[in-house]
């Protein structure tokens, strides 16, 4: 079955709050031009590379028509607009199109590389890391489990019973 295609209104600020406001078909790469500054124009003249506020379409009409409505607002406008979204104007598109590494840890990986140090309970960097201790099962016996045991001193003598609790009961 074929995707449903997404449209995006975007509002993209440089570092001193230079606003451009857009619209695309593929909401990451356009971004990623705009980092780059493969964008010719205003946005690259004036270093406007962060993504600060985007709107999903499901129709490209729609798209076109609610970006022509935020051009024609005010400026405090859209500084309103993008800060009921994101108060803190971070970069919605930081680290994209960046690799990302693997979050596997060590000795859950399954790459036997033949290392001695390795096998000596240390790592590639020697730096002695600590290896992953097997899972061992509770051992569970047939009878239940008594309760500790509660000395008392009667008559000079130590007797032993079972720990009561201290609930009451009514």
């Amino acid at each position: 079955m074929r995707e449903e295609k997404r449209y995006y209104i975007y509002i993209m600020a440089s570092r001193s709050l230079t606003l451009y406001t857009g619209v695309t078909g593929d909401i990451y790469h356009r971004a990623l031009q705009h980092k780059a500054g493969e964008v010719e124009g205003f946005t690259k003249k004036y270093h406007i590379n962060r993504l600060v506020y985007y709107e999903t379409f499901k129709y490209v009409n729609n798209a076109i028509a609610r970006e022509k409505q935020i051009k024609a607002w005010t400026r405090a406008k859209r500084i309103a607009l993008i800060k009921t979204m994101n108060p803190a104007w971070q970069d919605l598109a930081e680290g994209w199109g960046k690799p990302t590494k693997l979050q596997i840890p060590r000795f859950a990986r399954d790459d036997n590389s033949g290392n001695d140090d390795k096998t000596n309970g240390r790592d590639e960097n020697n730096n002695g890391a600590a290896k992953a201790a097997p899972l061992q099962s509770k051992i569970l016996s047939d009878t239940p489990e008594a309760p500790p045991l509660q000395s008392k001193i009667s008559n000079g003598k130590a007797e032993t019973a079972p720990l009561q609790s201290q609930a009451k009961t009514a």
